[in-house]
């Protein structure tokens, strides 16, 4: 029996697991609405083999990616921490990890130096807050870090703008996703400021929508990042 979206209709959660030979009470779901429809026990890590007596493990990527997915949609304790989380959802197609993992079993998860790539919602679809497969995919980590809008850090400013006391002026910085800051000089005007911080943005997003490309990445994600910035 394949669960989907309408199964979860048509039953109650009680019942959809029931029918699978499970039997899981409420407090069991994952964040309160994740479902664990597979037929084996989960565990968040594997064991791979023994060192010097010593048991080595690895991370169940799969069902972390998951959980952590539900985590942002459904914890209020993560949301209070990250208001940027604050009305995110996850699509009840993915509350099944079975969805959840057949859709990511398909996605490009590493890159060319091995590795992993993130789960990112919203540079396909800005300003998106839903979890779904037709919103989402695996980004490098770089690329996550430079389109991360930080707007609960900058102030009252435009983003890429703070006001610098020493110079009486404003500064514009530049964050290329790969741990520096750009300096890009200092402005009478914020607007003006912004402006240049954009430019830079820009410039960067093409130069790595085109390293992307030519490493095979979805084209989905190359094209995002040409506008990313426009």
């Amino acid at each position: 029996m394949k669960l989907t979206d309408t199964t979860l209709g048509q039953y109650t959660v009680e019942n959809v697991l029931t029918k699978m030979g499970y039997f899981m009470k409420k407090n069991k779901l994952v964040h309160g609405v994740g479902i664990t429809d597979v037929d084996y026990v989960v565990h968040k890590f594997e064991t791979i083999g023994y060192v010097d007596g010593k048991r080595k493990q690895k991370l169940i990527w799969f069902y972390l990616t998951w959980q952590h997915m539900l985590q942002r949609g459904y914890s209020s304790k993560y949301k209070e921490k990250r208001p940027t989380y604050k009305d995110c959802f996850v699509n009840k197609e993915w509350h099944l990890f079975s969805n959840f993992k057949s859709w990511m079993q398909e996605q490009k998860l590493e890159d060319k130096e091995g590795n992993k790539l993130q789960l990112d919602k919203d540079i396909l679809f800005e300003g998106n807050k839903e979890y779904s497969k037709e919103k989402c995919i695996f980004v490098p980590r770089y690329i996550n870090t430079f389109i991360t809008d930080r707007g609960a850090e900058r102030g009252e400013w435009p983003i890429g703008v703070c006001w610098y006391k020493a110079s009486g002026k404003f500064q514009a910085l530049c964050n290329n996703g790969k741990g520096k800051q750009i300096h890009l000089g200092y402005f009478n005007d914020p607007q003006e400021a912004h402006l240049t911080w954009k430019t830079c943005k820009h410039k960067l997003a093409l130069q790595y929508a085109d390293e992307l490309a030519k490493e095979g990445y979805d084209s989905r994600l190359v094209e995002a990042l040409k506008v990313r910035y426009l």
